[in-house]
């Protein structure tokens, strides 16, 4: 409602930083805000009210995030939820849902938008949304061509992107936006958690064109932009570029995924180690032939390494998937210590 300056410095690096096309900068104060203001963007410009999302998924806890979540054990007691939401299938390529190799699968996940957009909405698709990297979901990363073959669907049936970095953003996976790995431009993008670092802050951010279908006054929040929250942002952005985060994550992700692997093939129950940047996920399995997930085992690692004072979380559908995200300033010593500690337990 009135012009303050700190809060339009941080909307024009915004502009500034993220990728294509995208100018003009909503403020709120959660993820789940963000993505609800993406979400009435698209459907308001667009002028249509479905919604593709994918399997495995997580977009927060409001209604509509909830309902766009893929994962019955994070909306289970809540419904019925939000109408005209399809779900494809996740790019999940340890557990692909199609039962094929990613070597030689042609991105049929990606592919497959375009059947559920055939068959499973009455095509009157506003928006695709999705997470560049899966994080609650169990970490899970996309083939390399995933949302080239994804957009490329998107566009012939003219459906908005919307990317959900709320977790993966601001350097986490070794870039800006873990999107920037993908070579695509999402329409809209949504950013909270890391964009004011511990701040409450979160920002939808779309091109001039999409923003112009709100009036003066159609979409608001009481607290959101609020000027220290965006004043930490900004002083957050110029140390993350000042000493080079993106390509400090990415250094010690990848060191940390080798160091992980060295153990792998000696231990059965470690099913995958991925990730990307300083968002690294281990997939714990009864055994690696049958991949089933062990939910009790993964617990009992968690509760172990906490025991040595490093704490780690649990994601994916299964709740079997260890989740490393350590801060983006860790040290080599650091980094060592949280290493140490979780081959030990998987080792013991």
């Amino acid at each position: 409602l009135y012009h303050v300056e700190v809060v339009a410095d941080l909307a024009e690096k915004l502009a500034q930083i993220t990728p294509g096309e995208l100018q003009k900068t909503f403020f709120a104060n959660s993820g789940a805000e963000a993505i609800e203001g993406a979400v009435r963007l698209a459907k308001r410009f667009s002028g249509k009210t479905e919604a593709i999302a994918l399997t495995h998924s997580f977009h927060g806890r409001s209604y509509a995030t909830l309902s766009l979540t893929g994962n019955a054990g994070r909306k289970r007691g809540g419904g019925p939820y939000m109408p005209g939401v399809a779900f494809a299938p996740a790019p999940y390529c340890y557990r692909c849902p199609l039962n094929l190799e990613v070597e030689t699968c042609g991105m049929a996940c990606a592919a497959a938008i375009d059947d559920v957009i055939k068959f499973h909405t009455s095509d009157d698709v506003a928006y695709f949304i999705a997470e560049p990297l899966m994080g609650e979901g169990g970490l899970i990363v996309p083939p390399e061509e995933y949302f080239k073959v994804a957009k490329e669907v998107l566009d012939a049936h003219d459906v908005l992107f919307i990317a959900d970095e709320v977790q993966s953003g601001f350097c986490r996976t070794g870039r800006l936006l873990s999107i920037e790995h993908y070579g695509v431009e999402p329409d809209l993008i949504a950013m909270a958690k890391g964009i004011a670092n511990g701040f409450p802050l979160s920002a939808f951010i779309s091109s001039k064109e999409i923003a112009d279908a709100f009036q003066p006054g159609d979409h608001l929040t009481t607290f959101g932009g609020n000027p220290v929250s965006c004043a930490a942002s900004l002083a957050n952005i110029t140390f993350m570029e000042e000493n080079n985060l993106a390509e400090h994550s990415a250094e010690k992700g990848e060191r940390a995924r080798e160091s992980l692997r060295e153990i792998q093939p000696k231990n059965v129950t470690i099913g995958e180690i991925r990730g990307m940047g300083l968002m690294i996920g281990i997939e714990i399995v009864e055994d690696a032939e049958s991949k089933a997930p062990a939910a009790a085992a993964a617990g009992k690692i968690k509760a172990a390494v906490r025991e040595k004072g490093i704490l780690i979380g649990i994601g994916g559908v299964y709740g079997n998937v260890l989740r490393i995200q350590p801060p983006l300033t860790i040290s080599d010593d650091e980094l060592d210590q949280v290493l140490a500690a979780i081959k030990g337990v998987l080792e013991a």
